[in-house]
C-alpha cells in the first residue's frame, strides 16, 4: 500500500452510518482455533464503537497522498458500525481541499505482533478507483521510515475494469537502501470479493510469510535471506478505503458512492 504520514491523531467520535446498509449473510467464516496455536488478540467489533486500546484514526491527505497520490481526506466520520461489523466508507464530497472522504485507522503503539496466522473476515467496496487494504507496517516506522520498516499487505483490492475479483498480498522491504517488493495475487472462480464475506489471513514466522484467502494458499516468500531481516519485527495493523491512486487510477462516470469496507473481524493465533 505504502504510506506517506506517520502523524496518527484522532478528530471527533465515531458516527452511526446515516442509512443502514446491506452487509452480506453469506460467505467464508474462519475457525476459532487451529492446532498448536492460540488466540492472542482479536477485535470482533461487537461493541459498536473504535476500541481506544485497539486503535487510532490517521486523518489527513499525508505526503503526497499518502505516498500515491491518492485522493481522499481520511476522517474519523467515515468509520461507523453495524450489527458488530466495522465499517469504513469512502464518499464523495469535498472536504479541505478534497472531493473524497474515507478512513484510515492503525494499532501503531496499541497492538502489535511478530509472527503468527492474521484472519480478517471482510467485504470490499466496489467501483473504479476504489483500493481497500489490510495491512501492517513495522513499529519502527515512525523512525526509519518506508520502506526500510517493511510492509505486509493482507489483503488489497483494486476497483474497476474487472479486477474486484481479485486479492493482492504483497511484501515490500528495502535492498540496498532501495525499494523491493514481492506480490502475488489469486482471482476467485465466481463472482467479486464485494460480493460476499472472504477471509484473508497470513501464515507468518521466521523464514517465510504465505497468503491465504479463505484458508486456500496461493503466494508465498522466504524471508529468511538477511536483506528480508524487516520481517523478523514487530509489525501493527491498518484498515483503509483509498480513492484513486497510482495503482487503480481515479474514480470515472461509473463509480458510484458511498461505498464501504465492511470488516467482521482480526483474530491474531500464535504458537503455543
Amino acid at each position: 500500500m505504502g504510506c506517506g504520514s506517520n502523524d496518527p491523531s484522532t478528530t471527533g467520535p465515531d458516527t452511526p452510518p446515516a442509512v443502514e446498509i446491506a452487509i452480506p449473510s453469506s460467505g467464508y467464516e474462519s475457525p476459532t482455533s487451529y492446532s498448536g496455536k492460540t488466540l492472542v488478540w482479536e477485535d470482533d467489533f461487537e461493541e459498536n464503537r473504535l476500541d481506544p486500546a485497539n486503535w487510532t484514526h490517521e486523518t489527513g491527505t499525508g505526503q503526497n497522498g499518502w505516498g500515491n497520490n491518492e485522493l481522499q481526506f481520511y476522517r474519523s466520520q467515515n468509520t461507523s458500525f453495524q450489527d458488530g461489523h466495522l465499517i469504513i466508507t469512502a464518499k464523495e464530497e469535498s472536504f479541505n481541499g478534497s472531493n473524497y472522504t474515507s478512513s484510515r485507522i492503525i494499532s501503531l503503539n496499541k497492538q502489535q505482533f511478530r509472527y503468527g496466522r492474521i484472519d480478517i473476515r471482510a467485504v470490499m467496496p466496489r467501483g473504479q478507483g476504489l483500493w481497500p487494504a489490510l495491512w501492517m507496517l513495522g513499529v519502527n516506522f515512525p523512525t526509519v521510515g518506508w520502506p526500510a520498516c517493511g510492509e505486509i499487505d493482507i489483503m488489497e483490492m483494486i476497483g474497476g475494469n474487472g479486477r474486484e475479483n481479485t486479492v493482492h498480498g504483497t511484501v515490500h522491504w528495502q535492498n540496498n537502501g532501495s525499494h523491493a517488493e514481492f506480490g502475488g495475487s489469486r482471482t476467485i472462480s465466481n463472482g467479486t470479493l464485494s460480493d460476499k464475506f472472504h477471509v484473508y489471513s497470513i501464515e507468518w514466522d521466521a523464514t517465510r510469510i504465505r497468503w491465504f484467502i479463505d484458508n486456500e494458499q496461493y503466494h508465498e516468500i522466504d524471508t529468511s535471506p538477511a536483506e528480508l531481516d524487516e520481517f523478523r519485527r514487530s509489525f501493527f495493523f491498518i484498515m483503509n478505503v483509498a480513492v484513486g491512486g497510482n495503482w487503480p487510477g481515479s474514480p470515472n462516470a461509473n463509480t458510484t458512492f458511498p461505498q464501504h469496507m465492511i470488516v467482521d473481524y482480526v483474530r491474531v493465533f500464535q504458537n503455543q
